[in-house]
């Protein structure tokens, strides 16, 4: 299937997210995002503080929705099953906090997949959450600007980086005629449709490639042998990518920054980092070598299927989709050489959550001004 280039959304401010457990405002509303993945189901409920917004609320449960889907083309019965209830306990939260302003999304699984709106249906019959289907330029703008705090005054050329369950979205953009004081503030003045302002951020080419830690993984479930299905996951992502006009060009030689969003780069980080207990703290915004992770990479290989499945740092839940992150991650690394990248914990969620206050008010222009 070729990478497609769909279109929509709204941009949102930067801003410090705080993790779940902190001291709770005494007032203001209440806002909800969800994301309905290939892989996951997960949703923050949080308030804006200012500039800021404080996590009052969260959930997370990998609900393999995406599974079969591969083969079939159709979301099975009873991983359709396995979300909705995943998704109830998600409306018995809003409920609990009466939550009335929300947006809660579905990606790639929904994209593809046959049967996506009886799905829909169901979900309205079962849980009466409205879960929209988005399309992949509009996650991937998300994605992008929830990285911004993490660019870097000297980049000139940015890639960001989202591998989800299902699909794995890149993003380059020229920042060279931006001020370097303003590079991360251009980002968040993105235009819909990746449109880009005379002076400000530039969208040189962007791509959804319809794969992603899930959908590569049972693109090669039939290979038993571990380091060679780790080869050829990476061989056939990078076929994917020849639609994509930086792929020929390569990295220039100075002021480029990779930043990576997803369950794999921050695996891989709290791995390097030798985290048995995951630490977003420690985590978001960390820049690791490419030798790093290539050796990270290297452990996991030697390891073996059983060993990573014991292995604390990748937990139960993803060690069967970790290899197929780190073939995406590796193959990135190698075809546009940089020695850095930037860890991002954050995406889709928290660009959800800002576009909703923005679009509300509830964080201002006014309250920007302190934010760097």
């Amino acid at each position: 299937m070729a990478p497609r280039r769909p279109a929509g959304a709204d941009a949102f401010p930067t801003a410090k997210v705080e993790p779940s457990g902190t001291r709770q405002p005494d007032s203001g509303p209440l806002y909800a995002a969800l994301d309905l993945g290939t892989n996951s189901c997960r949703m923050l409920i949080a308030r804006p503080t200012g500039s800021q917004f404080q996590v009052v609320d969260s959930f997370s449960k990998p609900v393999q929705l995406g599974q079969g889907l591969e083969a079939s083309g159709r979301l099975s019965r009873a991983s359709m099953s396995r979300t909705v209830h995943a998704l109830q306990v998600c409306r018995r939260k809003l409920e609990q906090h009466e939550v009335q302003n929300m947006r809660l999304v579905a990606t790639e699984a929904c994209r593809r997949a046959r049967n996506s709106r009886d799905f829909m249906r169901m979900i309205r019959r079962e849980t009466g959450l409205p879960i929209e289907v988005i399309g992949a330029e509009e996650e991937a703008r998300l994605a992008v600007i929830s990285c911004a705090p993490l660019v870097n005054q000297q980049t000139e050329q940015l890639l960001v980086v989202d591998i989800g369950g299902g699909s794995t979205e890149l993003v380059w953009i020229d920042l060279a005629e931006v001020d370097p004081n303003e590079r991360s503030r251009a980002i968040m003045k993105l235009g819909d449709s990746f449109t880009s302002m005379p002076g400000g951020a530039r969208v040189v080419d962007w791509i959804s490639v319809p794969l992603g830690v899930a959908t590569l993984r049972d693109q090669f479930a039939d290979v038993t042998d571990d380091p060679g299905r780790f080869a050829l996951m990476s061989w056939y992502f990078e076929e994917m990518l020849a639609d994509f006009a930086p792929y020929a060009k390569g990295a220039p030689d100075r002021g480029f920054q990779i930043i990576g969003t997803s369950g794999t780069v921050t695996t891989v980080a709290a791995s390097h980092l030798g985290l048995k207990r995951y630490d977003r703290t420690k985590v978001d915004g960390l820049t690791m070598t490419s030798a790093e992770i290539d050796a990270v990479i290297r452990t996991y290989l030697a390891l073996g299927p059983e060993g990573r499945r014991a292995d604390p740092r990748i937990g139960r839940e993803r060690h069967a989709l970790i290899m197929s992150g780190a073939a995406i991650l590796q193959t990135l690394m190698r075809i546009w050489p940089t020695r850095r990248l930037s860890v991002a914990d954050r995406g889709l969620r928290e660009g959800l959550l800002y576009s909703q206050m923005v679009r509300d008010g509830a964080i201002t222009d006014d309250a920007l001004n302190g934010v760097t």
